[in-house]
């Protein structure tokens, strides 16, 4: 049971705003620790799935994410070159909504519910290292303050102390591969669908978002250079266009707008093979770093969230119920975080026999059978975390 127990969440984004809201919600005392001193627009675009809206519905967010978000009815493959459309995947399930959201105004929206609910925000607290010591969890904050709390949940991504300490031998490599990240105001209201660029070596997303009239771009190149992680790092817009200045001239035009990117090196990092420790436990990146290749760090995160309330909820020891949440979670963050690391090579063919080939297979496939490459991946979007 949850009825009053005291709950602290260390970490103000989707994660951990979404599970300080599911365990109100179920009657916990909950306290989230966020290092930024306010809940400001940071970040671009994200893609909610259907496995990560149904959390927004039992949440009682949908119909306010829908207000602000467009719904998507394709993903669309498209040749780099030319700009000719290779493969569509319908997204026109009635039962499975697919939205493109801002990640700040997600992050508002939960803001506002936790707190409505009774959840309390300390903002400018930053915590530099948390351990589980018997029935409490001791936190040390940047400024060197000492706390203990009773239950702690680590949702602070992927460079989370308390990943570190309950995973010291876990490494990340870097992939190869670097991201660019921005987004691009333009005039008309573009059509709510996804649009992937597959060139040699690349490939760039692109979405609406809000009214439709800021595009999001996010950019992958494969380098030999290695490039900083996280995506904070401030580049040169021109270096980003240099990159795509053989695609088609709807990218060249768009990405000549951009005005202000982003760069980080993508790297792959191990999901942590311990999640918990007596008082304490990861949630989202903290637990599962992936790569942005299916869109679903911020889905994982939403149904982290629901799943653990969901356990602590039905198990009154507590120890038990985080490791029933690990139990539920890891295979299936596992699988997920696998397919998205293989699901970049997919966008990256070279001219030649075997990109012709695939992209020959897409094209029989768009007319015969679209639905069929869709459902590749029904296992990740039609997972029900809240039944």
């Amino acid at each position: 049971m949850l009825i009053g127990q005291k709950v602290t969440v260390v970490g103000g984004g989707i994660g951990g705003l979404a599970a300080a809201l599911a365990l109100a919600q179920r009657g916990a005392s909950v306290t989230v620790l966020e290092q930024a001193p306010a809940i400001t627009e940071v970040g671009a675009g994200i893609q909610i799935s259907p496995n990560g809206w149904r959390v927004l519905q039992a949440l009682g967010l949908a119909e306010a994410v829908a207000q602000t978000s467009p719904r998507s009815q394709a993903v669309r493959l498209r040749d780099f070159r030319r700009g000719a459309e290779v493969f569509s995947m319908p997204l026109d399930r009635a039962d499975q909504p697919w939205h493109l959201v801002h990640r700040a105004d997600l992050v508002g929206l939960l803001a506002d519910a936790a707190q409505a609910a009774g959840v309390t925000l300390r903002l400018g607290t930053s915590v530099a290292a948390m351990t589980a010591q018997g029935e409490a969890t001791h936190l040390t904050l940047a400024d060197g303050r000492e706390e203990v709390h009773s239950l702690t949940i680590a949702a602070d991504g992927l460079h989370s102390p308390a990943r570190a300490a309950l995973n010291p031998k876990s490494r990340a490599f870097f992939t190869g591969q670097v991201a660019w990240r921005c987004t691009i105001a333009v005039p008309e209201p573009q059509p709510p669908e996804a649009h992937v660029f597959m060139g040699p070596g690349r490939h760039l997303v692109r979405y609406p978002l809000r009214d439709r009239r800021l595009v999001n771009i996010v950019a992958v190149e494969e380098r030999d250079g290695w490039t900083a992680e996280g995506w904070h790092h401030r580049d040169d817009p021109a270096r980003l266009q240099r990159a795509f200045t053989d695609f088609c001239p709807e990218i060249r035009d768009l990405l000549a707008q951009a005005r202000e990117v982003h760069l980080w090196g993508l790297f792959r990092h191990p999901v942590a093979q311990r999640w918990s420790d007596h008082r304490l436990a990861l949630l989202g990146d903290a637990a599962h770093p992936t790569l942005p290749f299916l869109a679903q760090g911020a889905n994982m995160a939403l149904e982290d969230a629901f799943i653990l309330a969901r356990c602590l909820s039905e198990d009154g020891d507590i120890s038990q119920a985080l490791a029933r949440y690990e139990a539920l979670r890891r295979p299936r963050c596992a699988r997920i975080v696998q397919a998205a690391s293989e699901n970049a090579a997919n966008y990256h063919l070279r001219p030649g026999p075997f990109r012709f080939a695939a992209h020959t297979a897409l094209r029989t496939a768009r007319r015969f059978a679209p639905h069929a490459v869709t459902g590749r991946f029904d296992w990740i979007h039609s997972f029900d975390a809240t039944a």
